[in-house]
């Protein structure tokens, strides 16, 4: 079992969030992830020290957040997955974007990993 599979999907969307939030900026806030996730600053303190405690993420009080190398190999697995389901829906089921984003940020955390990479394997093929 990989250790994404331990993982929630709230911690999973904060991992999802800060490697975006890295991959534009360098690092991460807890301001930045908040309103990324849509909830309150004082909401985000605690779920960081779990993912630090976890040593997914670098993270002290009021400084930046990174991901460590664990962090983000799961953080890309879970956009992956993300990514590939959103392509999946509004390519080929035809949802709207919005629709097809919402639904994909669902089923991201729903597949484990040996049933995503056959799912992936057939989107592949459909879009070949």
């Amino acid at each position: 079992m990989n250790s994404e599979h331990t993982l929630s999907e709230s911690l999973e969307d904060y991992l999802e969030a800060i490697l975006e939030l890295q991959t534009m900026n360098t690092v991460a806030r807890s301001k930045d992830i908040a309103a990324k996730l849509n909830i309150k600053c004082g909401s985000v303190t605690g779920t960081l020290k779990k993912l630090a405690d976890r040593k997914l993420i670098n993270y002290e009080p009021y400084g930046y957040i990174t991901l460590t190398p664990k962090g983000d190999k799961i953080a890309k697995e879970v956009t992956t997955r993300h990514n590939v389901f959103k392509h999946f829906l509004f390519k080929h089921v035809e949802l709207d974007e919005d629709t097809a984003e919402q639904a994909a940020c669902r089923m991201e955390h729903a597949m484990n990993h040996k049933n995503f990479m056959k799912f992936k394997a057939f989107v592949t093929k459909l879009d070949a």
